[in-house]
């Protein structure tokens, strides 16, 4: 497939040197909704790089629990699929399409050989690994120092924000994996929130008001 369209995307972004090979070895991937491009225990070998869309990346327990840990949108990538290919460890987040995805995936054993080769690839890397830290932070931030009604209205907005839609098309369910807490839980804030003209609730929908 020809790739010159992405190529065009990241000028700017990355020197020609690395445009070009990014066109020669880059595999582009159109995923839909729901789509499972990451489980706990598969080893990486390659590295996303989103175009259009958003991916949540969660990390499961030995229960079956899922907790949110950050949001991949355009021009992202995962910090956990650098960091495990560059160790050569297996992974230990589950990373999901939130909606309609288009990515570009680079072969795990260019990421090593481009931080030597492309200043460019490199301060790529490092400002991924700062955004991802930075999301990370904000994460223990939620849990430790906001309530449950607060940390879920947040979930929302940054839903929202991802999508750019004040309508999230979502279930009780999903949210609560997210917050890692029971979907009753979930329901009863909800209708809270509702309550205090915060949201409009309907079936598999959430609207922010």
């Amino acid at each position: 497939m020809n790739l010159s369209f992405v190529k065009e995307k990241f000028i700017g972004i990355f020197e020609k040197g690395l445009l070009d090979e990014l066109e020669q070895i880059g595999n582009y991937m159109e995923l839909d909704e729901g789509h499972v491009i990451m489980r706990p225990g598969g080893y990486i070998r390659t590295v996303p790089i989103v175009l259009s869309g958003s991916i949540k990346i969660l990390r499961p327990d030995d229960e079956g629990r899922e907790a949110l840990l950050y949001y991949l949108g355009g021009m992202d990538s995962c910090a956990m699929s650098l960091s495990c290919c560059l160790d050569r460890k297996q992974s230990e987040i589950l990373a999901v399409t939130e909606e309609k995805t288009t990515l570009i995936t680079i072969p795990v054993e260019k990421v090593e050989e481009w931080m030597c080769k492309y200043s460019t690839w490199k301060q790529f890397v490092f400002l991924t690994y700062q955004r991802r830290f930075e999301d990370l932070l904000n994460a223990i931030d939620e849990i430790a120092f906001h309530k449950l009604d607060e940390r879920l209205l947040n979930l929302l907005q940054r839903k929202s924000k991802q999508s750019k839609s004040s309508i999230i098309n979502i279930t009780h369910e999903v949210l609560a994996g997210e917050l890692a807490t029971s979907r009753e839980v979930v329901s009863r804030l909800l209708k809270q929130l509702e309550k205090i003209g915060k949201v409009k609730l309907s079936r598999n929908k959430i609207e922010l008001c």
